[in-house]
């Protein structure tokens, strides 16, 4: 897991132009890219070849969340697509994340398979009004899910993995940022933080994608590591 691209920024676009102009002013060396449900429903598959043919890896945000059969085919389209990465949310269960295990094992793929945990927008109260139960039980209950699936790794807050305390696995968090605003995530971190909490890959969004220089922004957040 000794990775030296920390860094997956976030496209966070509803128009391919963007997408385009703001791909076309970092560096693939620097950073994978995030792509997720907003430009996927409106793009589809030809949106990840558009970036590919950039050079970059992609990690497939689009949280899969159905019956074991249906996600399963779905993983299987995902894969074939060639991502770097793509995610299942736990609370489909374990016989939904086993075939999304299968899934990658009957493609013969490398993509990592992560499992979103408790939403990094969820406090305490919204997951007691949600799942009857507080963030970290639900965060244990959805880590259990995993290990017993043996998925790659898991999305969730900086703050939430010493509560999943588990080794050898991918951690991916959301809910980085370089100032204090919050927007939609209920904590946000900065880079530096996040890595000494056990961060393996860090999503980064607007603190990149609204930058005036995003390549000096990105290696600033490497500087700062």
């Amino acid at each position: 897991m000794d990775d030296a691209k920390k860094i997956i920024v976030a496209l966070d676009y509803d128009n391919l132009d963007s997408v385009t102009n703001f791909v076309d002013s970092i560096d693939s060396e620097l950073c994978r890219v995030k792509i997720g449900k907003e430009l996927f429903t409106k793009y589809g598959p030809s949106i990840v070849k558009n970036i590919h043919e950039k050079g970059f890896e992609i990690f497939l945000d689009l949280k899969f969340h159905d019956i074991p059969t249906t996600v399963y085919k779905a993983c299987i389209s995902a894969f074939s697509l060639n991502i770097w990465m793509l995610n299942v949310h736990l609370t489909g269960g374990f016989d939904m994340s086993v075939s999304a295990m299968k899934a990658k094992q009957d493609c013969q793929s490398t993509s990592k398979l992560i499992g979103v945990t408790a939403l990094t927008s969820l406090s305490d109260d919204d997951c007691i009004k949600i799942y009857g139960c507080k963030r970290i039980d639900q965060l244990k209950r959805l880590r259990d899910i995993g290990l017993e699936a043996d998925i790659d790794g898991f999305v969730c807050s900086p703050y939430d993995i010493n509560t999943l305390a588990v080794e050898d696995k991918i951690f991916v968090t959301p809910g980085i940022r370089t100032n204090n605003n919050t927007q939609d995530h209920h904590k946000v971190i900065t880079p530096v933080d996040a890595l000494q909490l056990g961060s393996t890959y860090l999503v980064i969004g607007r603190s990149i994608t609204e930058s005036p220089d995003p390549i000096k922004a990105l290696k600033e957040i490497y500087q700062s590591l």
